[in-house]
């Protein structure tokens, strides 16, 4: 082992357990991408090429190593709906935080659909930024009827229904931004308040905690 990978980062991580944990992260993307959540933990340790039970050092739980993953992610979905909640026209603000979840399901198609599955996470402040993405969420959603801007049948559930849907066609067609986009134009059209023409049936049972709008420790304040 070289003195350079002996020393231990500002992270307290020696630079060669630094590479292992990047390499994991990087292999569980593509596994869970290709196989979904469920796929063994031996495969992302094997397409990471490193050893079962350093990916378990690592992260010692599925959850841990699936949170892990998509860190970047989630955190950028934090930040969207706190700018959706700031943004003086509660539409725009709910279009924009839409069109940035898929951006980032397009960009890596094992996202959101790993929170939607609705893993359970044992860390009592991801559980508090989680209630309180659920509070923010619904509080934009309650302005944007109240504009008159979206359907005022509208529930939670349907948001993870249009991602599952849209990560349908980001498996099928990977490469397609613009048919990715032109999904996400007309979903969002179907939310509109004027695309209300008749009694929908009833909403999913999806819960709204599998909604990828909380990021680990961010510490965001409703304006």
């Amino acid at each position: 082992m070289s003195e350079s990978s002996r020393i231990a980062g500002p992270d307290g991580l020696r630079a060669d357990a630094r590479r292992n944990r990047e390499r994991i992260l990087v292999a569980a993307r593509a596994v869970f991408a290709e196989h979904g959540i469920d796929a063994p933990m031996a495969t992302v340790a094997r397409r990471a090429g490193v050893g079962v039970a350093t990916l378990y050092r690592r992260f010692p739980t599925r959850d841990a190593l699936v949170r892990a993953a998509f860190a970047r992610q989630m955190e950028i979905c934090a930040r969207a709906l706190t700018e959706a909640l700031a943004d003086p026209d509660p539409w725009r603000g709910f279009q924009r935080l839409v069109e940035t979840a898929c951006a980032l399901q397009w960009e890596e198609r094992g996202f959101p659909a790993a929170f939607v599955a609705a893993y359970p996470d044992s860390t009592a402040d991801h559980a508090r930024d989680r209630e309180q993405a659920e509070r923010d969420f619904m509080t934009l959603v309650r302005r944007a009827q109240a504009a008159g801007a979206l359907r005022a049948d509208f529930h939670p559930s349907d948001i993870a229904v249009a991602l599952l849907s849209h990560g349908g066609l980001v498996t099928a067609l990977p490469r397609d931004r613009e048919a990715s986009r032109r999904l996400v134009a007309y979903l969002l059209q179907s939310f509109r308040a004027e695309a209300a023409h008749g009694a929908l049936p009833p909403p999913s049972a999806l819960p709204l905690r599998s909604l990828p709008l909380a990021a680990d420790g961010s510490q965001r304040r409703r304006p």
